[in-house]
């Protein structure tokens, strides 16, 4: 599933191409990715036609576009979901579900789509309202340069912590947090209510520069151990941000179609047997939640 690197980077590929576009026309070939628009797919059709583009903002791993009108349509791209730019007489794609003829706007180009592609069809698009956000600060990152935005968040996004890189993140409350959980500190860092758009990837490679066993409770670690560990979160997601973010398949891309190449530098995640980059130990992957993590068992020693 995408984390905040891979979303980030479709969150700059939209805010570079299509901001101040208008929606000229929309055409939804299959009802499950707007399953949440509850009075159905011609309608959801209908609102966003002849709408214009202000805005792509992110928070954590949630991406939406705010509209002229003050709603927004947020995407979740779940663990396939795709929004690629295509002129109109590109092939449709095999699992093409959602296509927004645009005008306009961006770099000027005249005729393009924004398209929603999902094969597993987990993720999809939503029209909201906005609500202001509780601490009346920037929603998240925002703009072509990622600029911060506007003070309001879809309803769904309110209860969503800010994540690593947002500027506007209290560190040393979310570490009062941290050391008041007792839970292991994997699963803080999963934990969207915490500290957002950190997912099984970042986690294994950040607790791996931290040398922390993934099941070393945050009520006791130090205050020093934390904010080392949030400079690593920091660390390996700008490197991903850099490198495009981390493609094992052809599921994520970015919004021209081109997939990351972070999986190239990774130290722990997907690295069973082969040696620690520190130490040489053959790496180990345990069952997590329904899930796998991936240590080095004599860096990372469990306690």
């Amino acid at each position: 599933m995408p984390e905040l690197p891979e979303v980030e980077v479709v969150r700059r590929g939209l805010a570079r191409w299509i901001l101040g576009s208008t929606i000229e026309d929309v055409e939804v070939l299959h009802p499950r990715p707007v399953r949440a628009h509850l009075p159905g797919p011609a309608d959801f059709a209908a609102r966003l036609a002849g709408a214009t583009v202000r805005d792509a903002v992110r928070r954590g791993k949630f991406l939406w576009l705010v509209l002229d009108d003050d709603t927004a349509l947020m995407a979740h791209l779940g663990m396939s979901g795709q929004l690629v730019l295509q002129p109109p007489e590109a092939p449709a794609e095999r699992h093409l579900r959602v296509r927004l003829a645009l005008s306009g706007g961006g770099a000027q180009r005249q005729g393009r789509e924004l398209r929603f592609v999902d094969q597993r069809m987990f993720g999809g698009l939503t029209l909201t309202d906005l609500v202001p956000t509780p601490d009346g600060l920037p929603a998240g990152a925002g703009g072509v340069d990622g600029a911060p935005s506007a003070p309001l968040l879809p309803p769904a996004v309110v209860h969503i912590a800010r994540d690593a890189l947002d500027p506007h993140l209290d560190a040393e409350a979310l570490i009062a947090r941290m050391r008041r959980r007792r839970t292991g500190v994997k699963r803080g860092l999963l934990d969207q209510g915490l500290v957002s758009g950190v997912g099984n990837i970042y986690a294994d490679e950040a607790l791996w520069r931290a040398r922390l066993h993934y099941d070393r409770e945050l009520a006791g670690l130090s205050a020093a151990s934390l904010r080392r560990l949030l400079a690593h979160v920091r660390e390996v997601m700008t490197e991903a941000l850099r490198a495009g973010g981390t493609s094992f398949d052809s599921l994520y891309v970015d919004v021209n179609g081109e997939s990351g190449y972070f999986e190239r530098t990774l130290a722990a995640y997907g690295r069973e047997g082969r040696p620690c980059l520190r130490c040489g130990t053959p790496l180990r992957r345990e069952a997590f939640m329904n899930r796998s993590s991936f240590r080095c068992p004599r860096c990372q020693r469990r306690r």
